[in-house]
């Protein structure tokens, strides 16, 4: 079982438009309205990818229940927890030259009412996997949450012998770190802010990962962006790094939850780090010529990965 939680879920919106103009009338030529936040790509493209993925976290108002139909459209399983607040409403502006602008609400403030809730449900499914489930804890907190929470998720699910991958930033990650997760994937400004080392390269990228395995987590990666990604899983030994071919994009955002589903599902299938980073990628690249995000198609995944070269890194 898939388990891909979200604690600071939303509902996207995405207009298009010619050119961006700061402190001007902005007229959009198209506007869309989807399912959002990190857990939600992750479980579209696990989707996309053959698995059957539930999806687990906190709605509330018109616009949670709109993120819930959303992905019961899908044919996603849906376990929400209600909250009195309203989910929040996420927007993306693209303009014609592709440049992608977000704007992120906080998110509305979880009670301890509301997180004692999500606890138990989360037990349940734990329980109800029989120790088989793949957890990814992914995206921000949303207020009232504390920062160390998924510290406290993946004790939960490592008590039920679950597997969990962690994607999320600052002491969130940190915190989450301390706590042990599988895997856990930052993206290059995220590992930098935590490592307080700049990564300049495939390798400088290798040597953060192995602070990070240091400090508790099993086996890890770090998107490199257009450059590539790369990935370890021990201290000792060398480290990976696919390399993407380079590609015009619709758009990237949701590219990192694309690649974390891919690394779900490899380590459910037992897949070597090689198929393992070769899958991951190309769902990360795949992701970018999509319609919209976690929308990746399993004929452009299954291109990318005939394409995609995978080398060690000494």
């Amino acid at each position: 079982m898939f388990v891909c939680v979200s604690l600071n879920p939303a509902l996207d919106k995405r207009l298009k438009l010619g050119v961006l103009q700061l402190g001007k009338v902005n007229r959009a030529c198209n506007v869309e309205v989807a399912a959002g936040g990190k857990a939600a790509h992750v479980a579209m493209v696990l989707q996309t990818l053959g698995a059957k993925p539930v999806w687990l976290g906190f709605t509330g108002g018109a616009s949670g229940a709109a993120l819930v139909e959303g992905l019961r459209k899908l044919e996603i399983h849906v376990e929400a927890v209600s909250i009195a607040g309203a989910t929040r409403m996420n927007l993306e502006i693209i303009e014609d030259e592709a440049r992608v602008t977000e704007v992120l609400e906080p998110g509305p403030r979880i009670t301890g009412e509301e997180l004692t809730a999500f606890e138990q449900r989360f037990q349940d499914i734990l329980a109800a996997a029989a120790q088989h489930a793949i957890v990814t804890l992914s995206g921000s907190l949303p207020p009232g949450v504390p920062t160390n929470y998924y510290a406290t998720l993946i004790a939960m699910a490592h008590k039920y012998h679950g597997r969990v991958l962690l994607d999320t930033s600052g002491e969130a990650l940190q915190s989450g770190l301390a706590a042990c997760p599988d895997f856990v994937k930052p993206n290059q400004d995220e590992a930098e802010r935590l490592s307080g080392r700049i990564i300049l390269d495939a390798s400088s990228a290798a040597d953060v990962l192995k602070q990070f395995i240091e400090r508790g987590a099993g086996a890890g990666a770090i998107s490199l962006g257009a450059d590539g990604l790369v990935s370890r899983s021990k201290v000792s030994g060398p480290a990976l790094m696919a390399r993407v071919p380079k590609q015009a994009s619709r758009s990237c955002v949701g590219s990192g939850d694309a690649s974390l589903a891919g690394f779900a599902l490899a380590a459910q299938q037992e897949l070597t780090p090689i198929e393992t980073l070769r899958l991951s990628a190309a769902c990360g690249v795949a992701n970018c010529l999509a319609e919209s995000p976690g929308r990746a198609r399993a004929a452009d995944i299954e291109r990318f990965k005939r394409e995609i070269q995978v080398e060690t890194l000494e």
